[in-house]
């Protein structure tokens, strides 16, 4: 196809060389306590899309006895919607890491509390150099994962265990060191991002056409409409901004993109269910060196021009005593917000960084009316990161 190859071209010309910023490496350094090194160089790699589907259906297999809180891989089907999954690495500086660990491992549970490995899935490496990133439908019932027999993406039904993977391969070099998914409500679309922003291109994929389309890189996806026609995307460093990109299957060219400087320094959530709500929380400084929290309102935002539209006070939820990262929308008027508690300490960024992993702390999930800022609590979970845990829905900026 000659208008993809001039695209990934155009692509690869334009693409912003953003490096990650002092927010961005401050919260790499919290989750591995060493700073780490990023891969900032690749060759731009002409994509060859397949004309061949790749649909397999796992054949159905007895499920063996094992013993109480041993945890099994993910069975062939049969498997219910999921709360969530996280990440697991293998030696946290303090406490116990959870029984049969896989260091970079993921692991996925069910609504009704049965935790499963996908191993299936990539495992991310404990230096940070790259990425293995995960989704969950916002019903719970579809996952997106890089499968490492496939060489690509591969989106499963829990239930039915139809996996299908991506048009065409997608090399774990491309992957960079943060990567993001977004998985479509139907399973249809999947859109994948990464930091540092690389040559080689972020891509969307139709995978009922076998079909993909570049995106540009180093931005966060944060909503797609159902027919997969129009992405919005959001950039958080070195400074917020949106895009939105329209008609992505109907021309050949990056001129159909809009993109707008939000002045102040947010971390934006999921677009709304109506899509076009943008919602953000915003980072302040917590008068520690080194250290960010987050500010006390839900700050709503035009998709169109980056400003300031009002800001709402939010009640049930102390957003300045913890770190708050917004996720997916549970309703049209509730977004998650992703707590921990805020843990600003004076730091010697000189002293010898811990060889050892994060501790498994809890992460507390919010439902927060964008109206009205009223909090109610939806669930507590354990994971090592906000990097390493995934909620079903559109993904934020973090």
């Amino acid at each position: 196809m000659t208008w993809l190859r001039e695209m990934l071209d155009d692509v690869a010309d334009d693409a912003p060389q953003v490096d990650l910023t002092e927010r961005t490496i401050g919260i790499r350094k919290r989750r591995r306590r060493r700073t780490t090194s990023i891969v900032a160089a690749a060759a731009v790699v002409a994509i060859a899309l397949g004309v061949t589907s790749a649909v397999r259906l796992q054949p159905t297999q007895p499920r063996p006895a094992v013993a109480p809180g041993t945890v099994t891989d993910l069975p062939a089907r049969g498997v219910g919607p999921l709360s969530h999954a996280f990440m697991t690495f293998c030696r946290p500086e303090r406490g116990k890491a959870p029984a049969g660990c896989v260091n970079g491992g993921w692991r996925v549970v069910t609504r009704g509390g049965t935790t499963y490995r996908v191993a299936q899935a990539l495992s991310g490496s404990p230096s940070g150099l790259r990425a293995s990133p995960l989704a969950i439908s916002r019903d719970g019932r579809k996952i997106a994962y890089y499968d490492t027999e496939a060489d690509t993406f591969a989106v499963r039904d829990l239930a039915s265990g139809a996996v299908i993977t991506a048009p065409t391969k997608v090399p774990t070099a491309w992957l960079g060191s943060i990567a993001h998914l977004l998985l479509s409500d139907d399973g249809r679309f999947l859109a994948f991002t990464k930091r540092p922003p690389l040559k080689d291109p972020a891509m969307l994929f139709d995978m009922r056409e076998r079909m993909a389309r570049p995106l540009p890189n180093g931005w966060n996806p944060i909503g797609l409409s159902p027919d997969g026609d129009t992405i919005t995307l959001a950039e958080y460093a070195p400074k917020t901004r949106l895009q939105t990109i329209t008609r992505l299957w109907q021309t050949s060219t990056a001129g159909n993109a809009t993109t707008v400087n939000v002045a102040g320094h947010y971390m934006v959530g999921a677009l709304g269910l109506d899509g076009h709500s943008v919602v953000a929380v915003e980072s302040v400084d917590a008068g520690i060196t080194g250290c960010l929290r987050s500010g006390a309102d839900l700050v709503h935002l035009d998709r169109k021009t980056g400003k300031v539209l009002r800001r709402v006070r939010v009640r049930g939820l102390s957003m300045t005593a913890n770190f708050v990262y917004l996720r997916g929308w549970t309703g049209p008027h509730e977004i998650t917000a992703l707590a921990k508690p805020l843990d600003c300490r004076e730091r010697d960024d000189n002293a010898p960084g811990s060889s050892l992993d994060p501790p498994y702390v809890p992460f507390t999930a919010y439902a927060v009316n964008v109206e009205t800022g009223k909090a109610r609590k939806l669930a507590t979970y354990t994971a090592q990161g906000f990097f390493q845990l995934v909620l079903p829905g559109f993904p934020g900026t973090l």
